[in-house]
């Protein structure tokens, strides 16, 4: 099995002046995930080359074994310095993509063109999507065959409003995850805030928050098999 693994490039958390980019657990434990499984993984973004960590996903308080053995870990710290250009790959070589979270997502990929196209082909070619807390901001375009947007009528999870708000960026962010779901038609459910939840839909898999990155790299494992 060969998946796609797309991390932002953005760093920017709006005009606070503080610095954003992916949330370390929501790649460290799918990775290791789908590593222990056999997966072979490519990790890519927008801009190739090192995405930018967010800083408060390296926090102590934020630390999890997958993160640990991450960062002590010089095969995956030298793949995650090394990523390919979104632009350069060609979804066919892929049988799943899985995007990881971080506020980063919501700027770059979310209207990344790449990203948009790359999300339309795997699932008009029967390939799963899998994304995790923020990153299902990237379904907001990407539409299917017959125009309509890859979400509607889907049963959907992500990041919530409420999780967003205890985490004081609410009026930071370009747009709300839980909202953008549910105007898109998506059929929004959630636990409780920072519960692991994870919501299969067909090719489709979304997780609500970074403890639920282990159970969606599992998910798509389990569609895939």
């Amino acid at each position: 099995m060969k998946l796609l693994i797309v991390l932002t490039s953005h760093d920017q958390l709006g005009n606070t002046g503080e610095k954003t980019g992916f949330w370390l657990e929501e790649l460290a434990a799918p990775y290791y995930a789908f590593k222990d499984a056999g997966v072979e993984m490519t990790l890519a973004s927008p801009l190739g080359g090192q995405p930018p960590l967010d800083p408060k996903s390296d926090d102590p308080s934020a630390q999890t074994e997958a993160t640990v053995r991450f960062k002590a870990d010089p095969a995956a710290l030298s793949i995650l310095a090394n990523t390919a250009k979104l632009a350069d790959v060609v979804a066919a070589d892929f049988d799943a993509v899985f995007y990881p979270g971080g506020h980063g997502p919501l700027w770059d990929l979310a209207e990344d063109p790449h990203s948009i196209a790359l999300i339309e082909t795997m699932l008009n070619s029967g390939k799963p999507v899998a994304a995790v807390c923020h990153a299902p901001g990237v379904l907001r375009h990407p539409k299917l065959a017959d125009g309509t947007s890859v979400v509607a009528g889907k049963n959907v999870t992500g990041f919530t409003n409420t999780e967003e708000d205890a985490v004081g960026l609410t009026q930071v962010v370009p747009f709300l995850v839980e909202d953008m779901l549910k105007a898109n038609g998506g059929n929004y459910s959630k636990l409780a805030d920072w519960a692991p939840y994870v919501v299969t839909d067909g090719l489709l898999i979304t997780g609500q928050n970074p403890a639920s990155s282990e159970p969606a790299a599992h998910a798509l494992m389990a569609l895939l098999a």
